[in-house]
Order: C-alpha cells, then sequence, then structure tokens
C-alpha cells in the first residue's frame, strides 16, 4: 500500500520557551521540542507531568502563556477513546469518514478516491468486519483502533496519540504499535503520549517530562 505524504523539509512541529500555565499554577515550562519526518516520539513522564498538555499544545487546541510553536496544518490528533462519547450516533464507518472531511467539506458526498482512503484505513486497523456496527457497541480495544483509522484516513503529516494502548486487549495493542510504525516509516511524524513499555521500546525518541520540564 502506497501512501503519499509530504516530501517537504521542514519540521512538521517545533515548539521553542513553551510555557503553559492553569489558574496561576504551570503545567509547561520552557519546553523546547522538535518533531521530525519518519520519526516515532514518545512523551512519557508521570502523571500530571504535563504530557497530554503538551500534546494539545502541539495540535494547537491549547493555548500558550508564551513561547512560540509552528506546526504543518496536516495534523491527525488521536485522543484516548474514553475522551469521545459512547453516545455518539454514527458508525465504525462514518467515525472514520470524518478523517477526510479535511478534503471534501463536512458532511459532502464521498468519490471514490475518499472512499478507498476510508476503505484502507479501516482495512490496516482490521476493522472492515466492523464498518456497519455502532461506533457505542464497540468495545475498548475496537473504539480505539477506529479513531486511529480516522487519524489514518486524514492522511496527516504529524500524527498525534494520546494513550492510544493503554488498558487494550494484546491484539489491539499489537495493531496500533504496527501501525504506528508503519507510519513512521512511510515518514510521517508520529507523536504519542504513553506508559506502555512496548510502546518506549518502540520509539525512535523518548521525551521525559517531570513537572511540565523535559528532563
Amino acid at each position: 500500500m502506497n501512501i503519499p505524504v509530504s516530501s517537504a523539509s521542514s519540521v512538521p512541529a517545533r515548539l521553542r520557551g513553551v510555557c503553559v500555565e492553569f489558574s496561576g499554577r504551570a503545567a509547561l515550562s520552557d519546553v523546547d521540542v522538535d518533531l521530525l519526518h519518519g520519526q516515532l516520539t514518545t512523551i512519557a513522564g508521570p502523571n500530571g507531568a504535563g504530557k497530554s498538555t503538551l500534546l494539545e499544545v502541539v495540535a494547537g487546541t491549547r493555548p500558550l502563556s508564551s513561547g512560540t510553536r509552528r506546526a504543518t496544518r496536516a495534523i491527525a490528533f488521536v485522543p484516548q477513546r474514553t475522551a469521545v462519547s459512547d453516545r455518539l450516533p454514527l458508525t465504525v464507518r462514518d467515525v472514520v469518514s470524518v478523517g477526510v472531511w479535511g478534503r471534501i467539506g463536512r458532511w459532502r458526498p464521498m468519490g471514490s478516491e475518499a472512499l478507498r482512503m476510508v476503505d484502507e484505513a479501516l482495512e490496516r486497523l482490521d476493522i472492515t468486519g466492523l464498518a456497519a456496527m455502532s461506533f457505542s457497541a464497540l468495545s475498548g480495544g475496537q473504539r480505539q483502533r477506529t479513531l486511529l483509522a480516522q487519524g489514518l484516513a486524514r492522511r496527516a503529516e504529524l500524527l498525534l496519540l494520546d494513550e492510544p494502548t493503554t488498558g487494550l486487549d494484546v491484539d489491539s495493542g499489537k495493531r496500533i504499535r504496527a501501525v504506528m510504525r508503519e507510519e513512521a516509516l512511510r515518514g510521517v511524524s508520529v507523536a504519542c503520549v504513553s506508559h506502555d513499555p512496548a510502546v518506549l521500546d518502540e520509539a525512535d525518541r523518548i521525551v521525559r517530562l517531570e513537572d511540565g520540564r523535559i528532563v
């Protein structure tokens, strides 16, 4: 399967001197990070260290108190499955199809190319047989695979994942780790927050946070 990515030499995401505060408390302090093409970066550290905040800053969903952020606009942000309502009246295919909205517009009919992109994403996460099922009826592992398939369908330069394998069955964890590596080999910059030793072992680089600072 040949999925093209940007050949640009620019860094997909660069943070310099980034600080984020919540109610006067520092969540991130003077953080410098580059996320590179073809690299799998794992963001690690204890609870409350600022890992998810860092991922949100890279995604552009968390404002900075100070510092600078430069990033590609071609970003796919895959949240934890627990961050997504289980009351969504959508099928698995509907959820994955959201990934191509950036190309075709919201709720517009999908042409053959968009349909192929959705089908490939379903196939890569081994959930083609679940396409007609309600998202709310899925197990935790199936939900996380569906959310990652949505990210893949976007064909982004920068793929961000928050705890993608936490609490999942062995097969789902293996599938997700394999897809992360495949994307990095394709030239995508992949960054994920994780405590999972298997994900840490797979990483090309580990960014470790403590008390909002890179250590």
